[in-house]
């Protein structure tokens, strides 16, 4: 058994069959079948159900998964860590982020990144919860993740570095029901059509707290596609509570973005594996925690919740 192998098998399980995965790495799926089996073989087990055109996981698959990822990222670790000695000249940061924080903050810590460190790219997975952000690091399918929660960011598993807190706002066609630069009261949006995200989001537990609070609003759309938000409300569907991130994107699409009150909003972070990460991915969060004129001068690592 060698890494290659089992960055095969990650890509079967992360790519959802053979013909993907064998496509992703440029490799015919013959090639690909045999490998897997050769595994099979040196582990004395099937890791896949083959039903058709489908792989379906075993139990001794699902089993393999996070110690098949460790020891990927062990490899990635000791190669990057010995090409960083002349300095950062490649490499690439894996990030899981929410849809919203995808727009707000990540755009802007990308682009301080590339700027300071061009030769290292990044890949931006999608994470609709705080939990799957979590997930996804944990189980080393992402270095970092940049989490969205009401709550504090948790311990445990992941480290996390709190980067800023981001506001709810209201968003309403420029025909809308509240008048301009007016704050709107939670209670104001009794009686209203609202356009909200799925459970597990923040956007949705905040207007499920409104309801639970008496508010009596009625939920026209329930949306996994968070890009369907805006044009919706623009098309005058409903009103939508998102994040702050979306208020410029909003604004300049021309929707009405309007503050609520009192005041309620997300803790965002980002968190990592306890396990040592990547230079690229040290260098993406010194990046993310350093104030942005500071970054010139920052020379002390980042600094993490206890």
């Amino acid at each position: 058994m060698d890494v290659r192998q089992l960055e095969y098998f990650l890509a079967v399980v992360d790519h959802g069959g053979f013909n993907r995965a064998a496509s992703a790495l440029y490799l015919s799926q013959p090639s690909l079948s045999q490998a897997i089996r050769a595994l099979e073989r040196d582990l004395g087990s099937d890791l896949f159900h083959r039903i058709g055109r489908r792989a379906v996981l075993t139990d001794a698959g699902t089993a393999l998964i996070a110690p098949a990822r460790e020891a990927v990222r062990s490899l990635q670790l000791a190669r990057a860590s010995v090409e960083s000695v002349h300095g950062l000249r490649g490499g690439r940061v894996d990030i899981a982020a929410p849809p919203s924080q995808a727009v707000e903050p990540l755009t802007g810590l990308i682009d301080r990144f590339t700027r300071a460190h061009p030769a290292v790219s990044v890949r931006v997975q999608a994470a609709f919860t705080p939990r799957d952000v979590t997930e996804m690091v944990r189980t080393g399918v992402c270095e970092l993740g940049l989490l969205a929660s009401p709550d504090a960011a948790p311990q445990g598993d992941v480290r996390t570095y709190p980067l800023l807190e981001q506001r709810f706002v209201l968003l309403t066609p420029p025909d809308g029901p509240f008048r301009p630069g007016v704050p709107v009261r939670h209670e104001q949006l009794a009686g209203h059509r609202l356009i909200v995200g799925q459970q597990g989001t923040g956007m949705r537990r905040f207007v499920d707290d409104l309801r639970a609070e008496g508010v009596a609003l009625t939920v026209v759309v329930e949306t996994e596609h968070r890009v369907a938000i805006l044009p919706l409300v623009l098309r005058g569907v409903g009103l939508a509570v998102v994040a702050d991130a979306w208020r410029g994107l909003a604004e300049r699409a021309g929707a009405l973005v309007l503050d609520l009150e009192p005041s309620t909003g997300l803790h965002i972070a980002l968190v990592s594996r306890r396990a040592p990460l990547t230079p690229a991915a040290e260098a993406f969060v010194t990046t993310a925690t350093a104030a942005p004129e500071a970054e010139q001068s920052h020379k002390a690592g980042p600094k993490a919740a206890p």
